[in-house]
């Protein structure tokens, strides 16, 4: 019984990722045009129909046909996709296209029939797993090899049969694609976790900062505008008195308060401009706004700091400059920043009042943060923080807030 050449199995068979990505909402998995599938697939059985005989309407030809018609649908349905074909149906269905492989080869008499068997092993080395896939791939061989050896008898020449027992061998073929396919698949997987994981914290950061602005905004305005708004209803309740020295005493320190909460939020914009200017040109900026042009002294190596560290330390600067302000009126305020090799440390020194305290600029009001705030911000850094009346040296009587914080 003459036979042509074989030709490798399938390899484009075991490749159904689109299909099953489109099902599952996954991403899709690179593979091969699915057209090149179809062409190869199509061709295996026009070569079929084209070459193996008999084939008619009755007897051997009868069977020869209908046979075909099973491999030729057994062949077809390597097509469907995986997740809608469950392992046991997908087994029934590979085992049953083994057997009419095997039945085709010889009840055919010439042919490509062989190759149906060697396509249906190649996928059943990419459908089913390991173990399974080599138990039913060396059975293939078995069957068709044992089909072949009874066909053409012990006498003809031992390749022909032998042929039949290579019809397993892609199977190999099928487990490679099979292996790499999943690697690929877990490989977009993790990196799909990851990106989630990554638009997560970046979400989760997004609202951080939002938190945080709305911190220091609150203590910036909330407690100054309740100050404003009491003094304007207690102006209200005065004008029915008569009493206007009371009146213009309430309208100033009303205004002496909505000064005070536009310096507050104009520190406010320099802290959380920290991401774009280093911390000495923060510290320098919200000097000068406050009215301590050349206040700040820097020594040591200047070097870039955490935002988180930037963030915080502007914050106690403020709260610092704004109790300056509020307890010790027209005193002279020093800011010293000092780098050293193992922390940063920043000093806020103001000498006493020279003018009225209470006056004005809301002696009553708090940022809402004060010296409990200020501890615990420095705490949150691993710091130390510092705030009272100097006892000695050259500042003695002044009032300092110390920040160390370490590198």
């Amino acid at each position: 019984m003459p036979y042509l050449r074989p030709v490798p199995a399938d390899q484009s068979a075991p490749h159904h990722g689109a299909d099953t990505a489109e099902a599952t909402g996954e991403r899709p998995v690179p593979e091969q045009d699915p057209r090149v599938q179809w062409a190869a697939t199509l061709a295996v059985i026009v070569a079929g129909a084209l070459t193996i005989r008999p084939m008619g309407l009755s007897g051997q030809g009868l069977a020869v046909a209908v046979l075909f018609v099973v491999n030729a649908a057994s062949l077809l349905a390597r097509r469907l996709p995986e997740h809608r074909v469950p392992p046991r149906l997908a087994l029934v269905w590979l085992t049953l296209g083994v057997v009419a492989a095997a039945a085709l080869i010889g009840v055919s008499s010439s042919g490509t029939s062989y190759l149906f068997a060697f396509f249906l092993s190649g996928h059943i080395g990419y459908r089913l797993e390991t173990r399974p896939a080599l138990i039913l791939a060396g059975a293939c061989s078995l069957l068709c090899g044992a089909v072949l050896y009874l066909s053409l008898g012990p006498e003809q020449d031992p390749l022909a049969w032998t042929f039949g027992l290579a019809t397993g061998i892609p199977v190999l073929i099928g487990i490679v694609n099979r292996t790499q396919r999943r690697a690929v698949r877990a490989a977009i997987e993790a990196a799909g976790s990851a990106e989630r994981a990554a638009r997560a914290e970046a979400r989760t950061a997004v609202l951080t900062e939002r938190g945080r602005i709305a911190r220091d905004v609150h203590d910036v305005l909330a407690h100054s505008l309740a100050g404003i708004n009491m003094q304007l209803e207690l102006a209200d309740a005065l004008i029915d008195t008569g009493d206007l020295n009371k009146v213009r005493e309430a309208h100033e320190k009303a205004h002496d308060l909505v000064k005070e909460s536009l310096k507050q939020a104009q520190w406010t914009v320099h802290a959380l401009r920290e991401d774009t200017l280093p911390l000495p040109q923060s510290l320098a900026a919200m000097l000068a706004s406050s009215g301590h042009r050349d206040a700040l002294t820097v020594t040591g190596a200047e070097r870039g700091l955490p935002a988180k560290v930037v963030q915080n330390l502007l914050r106690i600067a403020q709260e610092a400059l704004t109790n300056a302000a509020r307890h010790a009126p027209g005193g002279a305020v020093d800011v010293e920043l000092t780098f050293a090799a193992a922390s940063t440390t920043l000093r806020i020194r103001n000498r006493p009042a020279t003018g009225e305290v209470g006056s004005g600029a809301g002696a009553d009001a708090g940022s809402g943060m004060g010296l409990i705030g200020m501890r615990e911000r420095v705490a949150l850094l691993g710091g130390t923080l510092t705030a009272g009346p100097v006892a000695e040296g050259p500042h003695r009587g002044d009032w300092q807030v110390e920040a160390v914080i370490p590198q």
